[in-house]
């Protein structure tokens, strides 16, 4: 599911330098603003949905989520202006609300929190991944020009990849489970064992928080405030790449006097995230085996901020692209030990509106990205400031995070007689610090 939502709500960087900027009529700031606003119709809904998610059920709401933006992003085969795309990309954001908190939600609804930093990882895989095979697959897509009804290619590869969010919406209905006791594939004992293990889990968070598992205790938290800045960061720098790294290999073109066919710079384009896979699976490990660390965090961060800007003056496309998997990796290596955070310290309807809430924040930079990108780079005519304020958000989201660690609002230790593999993410919040 969470593959297909992210290769939706990316489709337009592929479609953006193979036809449809040309076929729209579309600047660098007006594509940088179709794209970016899908956050706007995204962040209005993100905590309602969440909410929504947590009263009826992850089962039916996770997959009305998927059928409604799978039925929106169709609708992209037949734009034909650039106002019928804001109004689209906006209504897919509306369509798309709760998704990615919903999913976070759930799996701590049944992973224990020990066990939560590998499944989170796991989970965060589909979002490199989508660009390791869904980058050649849009390409391919494009590549089939008024092959089917007609459709220019960048029309039909909007088609191809809709269609598939539809189908899993539907097949979620049937598979989901809202708790661990419907779950068929379970037996009774490990029903139990596992009901046990989350119950006692959430009994002593809100012991820990005096109770605090309201909606409103999470909006007035500064912990969640804090972390939703950060998480705005590392988004910042992930959205600046998926929708402009196209374009930025769409320039190699002219560097190098070479021709790439569609498929080529979907191959291209997947380079730096088959690394960023891979590095995002051993450093989850390490923060598995040790217990979450604050340099779990920030130092990702650190090496996205100084990577993003020394893009610039790589010299040659091999170096360009090298630098941009060494952006890429530190982003998703942050990512998945960043979110084991939130449902440390917030249960029940808090933990909804609190997740939401981050991811609500850290989305506003799915919409400042790309529009300011674009924007400079139309007042500029590079990429060069751009790039040295996607790294600068960056750094600031590095600096959050150590100043948090310091201040004992956050603090990152080893609970219990877990160890090794056990530990996964053992990470401990207390907002009145740790000590007194």
């Amino acid at each position: 599911m969470f593959f297909i939502n992210y290769l939706d709500r990316t489709a337009i960087g592929f479609a953006a330098p193979n036809g449809m900027n040309d076929d729209l009529g579309l600047s660098a700031a007006q594509f940088g603003f179709a794209s970016g606003v899908f956050f706007i119709g995204y962040i209005l809904l993100e905590v309602p949905s969440n909410l929504a998610l947590h009263k009826f059920g992850a089962r039916r709401w996770l997959s009305r989520i998927m059928v409604s933006w799978g039925i929106v992003a169709l609708l992209f085969t037949w734009v034909q202006n650039f106002e019928q795309l804001v109004v689209l990309r906006f209504l897919l954001g509306v369509a798309e609300a709760g998704f990615f908190p919903g999913a976070i939600l759930f799996l701590s609804l049944w992973v224990p929190a020990q066990y939560r930093g590998r499944i989170l990882m796991l989970f965060y895989l589909a979002q490199p991944l989508t660009t390791v095979i869904g980058a050649p697959l849009a390409g391919w897509l494009i590549q089939q020009h008024e092959v089917f009804f007609g459709l220019e290619g960048w029309r039909f590869m909007f088609f191809g990849v809709a269609i598939p969010a539809i189908i899993v919406g539907v097949i979620a209905w049937f598979y989901l489970k809202d708790k661990p006791t419907d779950a068929g594939w379970l037996t009774k004992d490990e029903q139990l064992w596992l009901t046990d293990a989350l119950q006692k889990e959430t009994a002593a968070t809100q012991k820990k928080e005096n109770g605090h598992v309201s909606a409103k205790y999470a909006f007035k938290s500064g912990r969640v405030w804090v972390l939703s800045f950060i998480y705005f960061g590392f988004i910042y720098g992930l959205y600046a790449l998926a929708f402009f790294l196209p374009t930025i290999i769409e320039g190699f073109q002219a560097q190098t006097g070479q021709t790439f066919d569609v498929f080529q710079k979907g191959l291209i384009t997947a380079v730096p995230y088959l690394p960023a896979a891979i590095i995002m699976f051993l450093w989850s490990r390490d923060a598995s085996k040790r217990g979450l660390k604050t340099w779990h965090i920030a130092i990702p961060a650190l090496a996205g901020a100084v990577s993003i800007p020394l893009a610039l003056f790589a010299g040659s496309p091999v170096a360009t692209i090298a630098v941009i998997t060494i952006t890429a990796s530190a982003i998703f290596a942050a990512l998945p030990n960043f979110w084991t955070l939130p449902t440390r310290f917030l249960t029940g309807a808090a933990a909804a509106a609190g997740v939401a809430l981050i991811n609500t924040i850290g989305n506003l930079a799915g919409f400042s990205a790309p529009f300011i990108t674009g924007a400079v780079h139309d007042l500029t005519g590079g990429y060069e400031i751009p790039m040295f304020i996607v790294g600068f958000v960056m750094l600031v989201s590095a600096v959050l995070m150590i100043l948090l660690a310091r201040s004992n609002r956050i603090n990152p230790v080893t609970v219990g007689e877990a160890s090794g593999d056990e530990a996964a993410d053992q990470a401990v919040v207390d907002e009145e610090g740790s000590r007194r």
